[in-house]
């Protein structure tokens, strides 16, 4: 028999940039590991209809990544079918894992040969905003320039530098944060929570706009050299905008631990879907990178619709 549970590693946003407001780019997906090893996807477009159940409680380790060189890498299944112990992985995977050495690398940690490889290829420093107003200073490697911030679910992002290597562009990202405070991560739960009351988008936009330039500000009298300063704004995908506008919507009513799910998605942005349930005309905002690391069986799944919907109001 056919065992037709997978192992959630979370939503990607490959393929090309967006060109335009009005433009996708890449299409997002939720990517999942058959138990035998390998991969498929599930499509995350507007209109698409998402049902499973989760399978069991427990949190997967996810395996472990090795870096070959700028372009090649490999995934690696967890050996012991492990539980995660920290993050997505089991200490074992954790230990074996590459890219866990890139954020010592510029403080002069040793790394493989494929992985400097990646590493000093050019690197973007950018300033994300999220739909709460919290904005954070982050990289992302020349290949994975847009992706990057599609997949992070950013409101409005700018790009404030261009850095030879992946060491500089650390170095430039640890100054934004001990100079001008800036996070270097924003918490899923908080960008879930914060798509069911964005701000406004222009007030999002500005907001972005000056913090960028407090890092380009920053970055103009520093002695670190191998970056160039830049300024352009990042073209956020069009399946985001329904999420991104002021609307009335509420978090999703049910958790991911467990338990049968289904709606169908109006909207993404990042990993946080807009979610409306069959028989239920309200929207929700479902966030589905709760999935990563669990073990789930797709089907024709129904979420539940709360007792009591005015409640939600």
């Amino acid at each position: 028999m056919t065992d037709t549970r997978y192992l959630v590693h979370g939503v990607f946003w490959d393929g090309p940039p967006a060109l335009s407001a009005a433009s996708d780019g890449g299409r997002p997906v939720l990517r999942l590991q058959h138990l035998s090893g390998g991969f498929t996807e599930m499509t995350l477009d507007a209109g698409t209809r998402l049902g499973f159940r989760v399978a069991d409680g427990a949190k997967h380790c996810l395996g472990h990544t090795r870096v070959f060189s700028a372009a090649e890498r490999r995934h690696f299944p967890c050996p012991d079918s492990a539980g995660a112990v920290r993050g997505s992985q089991c200490e074992t995977c954790q230990l074996a894992d590459d890219t866990r050495l890139i954020h010592d690398f510029h403080r002069g940690g040793r790394v493989p040969a494929g992985l400097r490889d990646y590493l000093m290829q050019p690197h973007w420093l950018y300033v994300a905003t999220f739909a709460n107003g919290a904005s954070k200073i982050g990289t992302a490697s020349q290949p994975r320039k847009w992706n990057r911030l599609a997949e992070q679910g950013a409101v409005v992002a700018r790009y404030v530098a261009l850095a030879g290597d992946g060491r500089v562009v650390r170095i430039l990202e640890d100054l934004a944060t001990g100079e001008l405070g800036f996070a270097q991560q924003v918490r899923g739960a908080a960008k879930a929570a914060a798509l069911t009351d964005p701000g406004p988008g222009v007030e999002l936009d500005l907001l972005n706009r000056r913090r960028a330039e407090d890092v380009r500000t920053l970055l103009a009298r520093t002695a670190v050299g191998g970056f160039a300063v830049v300024d352009e704004q990042w073209i956020r995908p069009a399946q985001a905008a329904p999420l991104c506008a002021g609307a009335a919507r509420h978090a999703y009513p049910h958790g991911m631990v467990g338990g049968s799910h289904g709606f169908t998605l109006g909207a993404l942005c990042g990993s946080h879907g807009l979610a409306r349930l069959d028989g239920s005309e309200l929207d929700f905002v479902v966030n589905l990178g709760l999935l990563k690391g669990r073990l789930v069986e797709p089907g024709e799944y129904s979420s539940q619709v709360p007792a009591v919907q005015e409640a939600l109001f």
